[in-house]
């Protein structure tokens, strides 16, 4: 049993460090850890957590069949497939995530990597508080926000229409590979907010 004190407050990546733990980190062998501070964070409604990584195979992006992992792409930085949680579409159609209008919610985002990084941003959303590290060292109003790999930022929003909005990676052509998936509200339109209605309610 390994034990320790949390000494800083914030969320974190954990990976190992055995040799090579490059091999290790490319095989999703990582996750995030929330050391809360006294007291707890702030209430919202819903909490979310996501963690994009790149994929290195030896075949081709849509190649079918259980595909090898590629050392020679991995050193070089050429990915086949981003996921968010894991899985082409795990997000996107298989378990998109679900709120409702009004509520607020906090989305932790981090990149297991093993090499690159992401441009969090939510077609449709800004952000009202986005922080990594320390939840005291908040920004307000962004919307695109980087997230180095090893790390994890945390998004707070309100939700104000119903619709589909979809998590993407910005730098926009990763969205072809996978680093794609959907938030989907229920609840009522507001015109005062947004009119006319978007068609398909869609972001």
């Amino acid at each position: 049993m390994l034990t320790f004190k949390a000494l800083n407050p914030g969320i974190y990546v954990y990976h190992c460090a055995f040799t090579p733990p490059w091999h290790h980190i490319a095989q999703g062998m990582y996750g995030a850890i929330l050391v809360e501070p006294k007291g707890g964070l702030p209430k919202v409604d819903r909490e979310f957590y996501v963690m994009q990584s790149d994929w290195y195979t030896i075949g081709a992006n849509g190649d079918k069949g259980h595909q090898m992992f590629s050392e020679a792409k991995a050193a070089a930085e050429q990915p086949e497939y981003f996921t968010f949680n894991g899985r082409t579409d795990a997000l996107a159609k298989l378990y998109p995530l679900k709120a409702n209008v009004g509520e607020k919610i906090r989305l932790f985002f981090g990149v297991g990597g093993p090499n690159i990084g992401s441009n969090f941003h939510i077609i449709g959303e800004i952000f009202d508080k986005v922080w990594s590290g320390s939840p005291d060292t908040f920004v307000s109003n962004e919307e695109t926000w980087y997230v180095p790999p090893g790390s994890v930022s945390a998004f707070e929003l309100t939700l104000q229409e119903p619709g589909q909005y979809l998590l993407v990676d910005h730098a926009i052509y990763r969205v072809s590979k996978g680093a794609a998936g959907a938030l989907i509200v229920s609840g009522a339109w507001n015109n005062d907010v947004y009119s006319p209605e978007a068609a398909g309610a869609s972001h």
